[in-house]
């Protein structure tokens, strides 16, 4: 019932527009009644994204497998599970990209969804790096790494039309993830003029993403280092681009 409600509701979003689709509407186009709908999703926003809640529970599965010798590469090919997700149906994967990009509730509800990966992610490493102090900004920031990085990767294959394999994509972006995680935690930041050297962590330039003026650029640097260094490294990641 379910995927019957969920494939109504999209047909319909197609059909007439988002904005001009109620329940109701969805309801008498699946057959069934109102209170069927709100068994299965609190709005309509939740009908189209009705596979995320299994592929977070099957997330929080396989990280609670996991063993405790590669964290980052854990929560790495815990992604992959999502890319799988959205690869498995590639046309309804490129449609409901589209149509996010149509409707601005749809992207702050999408955005909603991409922090509670996040939320998963990171409480992974926490159990790993520790709850409080670096351990828990460790795990923080890696976490928005991993799912910047595969998000990129992923938005590359959509705008695409879904054309070949969307892994190649975020297989490389998390691979530059856990190359930077998996190196020393601090290294010295050349020094400026009138700026003294820190101790940091590389800045680096995880994904951009995002279509013409729209680009977004994520960056990752430890708390301390220079600004300077972090605006060098945001002019030439956006120079790239």
């Amino acid at each position: 019932m379910r995927e019957v409600l969920a494939q109504a509701a999209f047909q319909l979003f197609l059909e007439r527009g988002f904005e001009r689709t109620t329940v109701d509407d969805i309801v008498a186009r699946a057959g069934v009644g109102r209170r069927s709908f709100f068994r299965y999703f609190p709005s309509k926003e939740d009908a189209v994204f009705p596979d995320h809640e299994r592929c977070l529970a099957e997330m929080t599965e396989f990280l609670a497998a996991a063993d405790d010798s590669d964290p980052v590469g854990a929560v790495s090919d815990a992604a992959r599970i999502v890319l799988r997700m959205y690869a498995a149906n590639p046309e309804f994967s490129v449609q409901r990209y589209r149509l996010t990009r149509e409707v601005p509730g749809l992207r702050t509800y999408e955005l909603s969804v991409v922090r509670r990966y996040e939320q998963t992610l990171a409480g992974h490493l926490r159990s790993r790096f520790g709850e409080d102090g670096d351990g828990a900004l460790r795990a923080e920031v890696i976490a928005a790494s991993v799912v910047a990085a595969h998000n990129n990767g992923l938005r590359l294959w959509l705008r695409s039309g879904g054309e070949g394999d969307p892994e190649v994509a975020v297989d490389h972006a998390l691979a530059l993830v856990r190359e930077v995680w998996r190196r020393p935690a601090a290294s010295t930041a050349p020094a400026a003029p009138g700026v003294s050297a820190v101790p940091a962590a590389p800045v680096v330039p995880l994904a951009v993403s995002g279509d013409g003026d729209g680009e977004v650029v994520v960056m990752v640097a430890r708390k301390g280092t220079p600004m300077w260094r972090v605006v060098q490294q945001i002019e030439a990641a956006v120079g790239e681009n």
